[in-house]
C-alpha cells in the first residue's frame, strides 16, 4: 500500500505518537492497517507494547524510518499507525457535547480528550467543522478520539429532530443561567460556537442559555477552556 500525506478525501488516517498508537490498538484495533517503527524508538517501553498489541491482534508493523519522516513532516513522531476510517453514529438517551462549526484542530483534540476524561463520550459536529480524523485532532486527543461516538450535521436543527428527548443547553455571553446556579435536566445537549464568533443570536431563542460567569476584565475564553469549565459544573450537578 503506497501510503500519502493525509488528506480529507483519504479513507485512511494517522496516529502520530506513541500513546495514541496505542489507544487505537486497544479500542479499535480492527481498523489498523499497520504501524510504523523508527530505529530509535526499538528500546521504548510504549513501542514494546505497540509489538505486544501488532501480535496479539495479528497487525504488521515494519521498522520503516523513510515513511515516517515522508508521513510526519514537522510532527516529531517516532510511531505512526495507519488505520481505516470508520462510521459512527451517537447513542440516544445520554448526555452529548455539540460543536457548531469548530475549525481549530487542536482545539477540537483537546475537546474531546476533555469530554471523554469527564465520561461524556458522544459528540455532535455541525458543519462545516473540522475533521475528527485528521492527524493534528487524533493527536491533540491523545488517543481519546477512539473512546467517543461522533456523528456529523448539516445544521443544527437537523441535529436536534434527531434528538428531540435532549434539552439543548447553548453556551453564549449573553445566557440567562448562569454556570453553577442551576440544576441540568437530562439527558442534556450542551452546545458551544466556533472559537472565533461563539454561537450566533439565533441560539437566544433557546430557554436555557448558559452563561460562564467572568471578571468582565478578559474577552471570551479559549473554547476548549470553556468546554472544559462546562462539562466539569454539568457532571457537578
Amino acid at each position: 500500500m503506497a501510503l500519502r500525506m493525509y488528506k480529507k478525501k483519504l479513507d485512511y488516517s494517522y496516529t502520530f505518537g506513541i500513546f495514541p498508537t496505542i489507544e487505537l490498538l486497544k479500542i479499535q484495533p480492527d481498523k489498523v492497517i499497520t504501524v510504523l517503527l523508527s530505529p530509535d524508538s526499538q528500546k521504548s517501553e510504549g513501542v514494546n507494547e505497540i509489538k505486544k498489541l501488532c501480535n496479539g491482534h495479528k497487525i504488521n508493523f515494519d521498522v520503516s524510518p523513510h515513511a515516517i519522516n515522508k508521513l510526519a513532516q514537522k510532527e516529531n513522531a517516532h510511531v505512526i499507525g495507519v488505520f481505516n476510517k470508520y462510521f459512527s453514529k451517537l447513542k440516544e438517551k445520554t448526555d452529548h457535547l455539540v460543536l457548531v462549526n469548530p475549525s481549530d484542530m487542536g482545539n477540537v483534540g483537546t475537546i474531546v480528550r476533555t469530554m471523554v476524561g469527564f465520561g461524556v463520550e458522544n459528540l455532535a459536529l455541525i458543519r462545516p467543522a473540522a475533521d475528527i480524523f485528521d492527524p493534528k485532532v487524533v493527536r491533540s486527543s491523545m488517543g481519546a478520539v477512539f473512546h467517543a461516538n461522533f456523528e456529523y450535521f448539516s445544521s443544527f436543527g437537523e441535529y436536534e429532530d434527531r434528538f428531540s428527548d435532549n434539552t439543548a443547553y447553548p453556551f453564549i455571553l449573553d445566557g440567562k443561567l448562569e454556570l453553577g446556579k442551576f440544576a441540568f435536566n437530562r439527558p442534556s445537549s450542551l452546545v458551544f460556537g466556533n472559537e472565533g464568533c461563539g454561537l450566533d443570536k439565533s441560539f437566544l431563542k433557546y430557554e436555557n442559555t448558559i452563561k460562564i460567569p467572568n471578571s468582565g476584565k478578559i474577552d471570551p475564553l479559549n473554547l476548549s477552556v470553556a468546554v472544559g469549565i462546562g462539562l466539569y459544573e454539568f457532571l457537578k450537578s
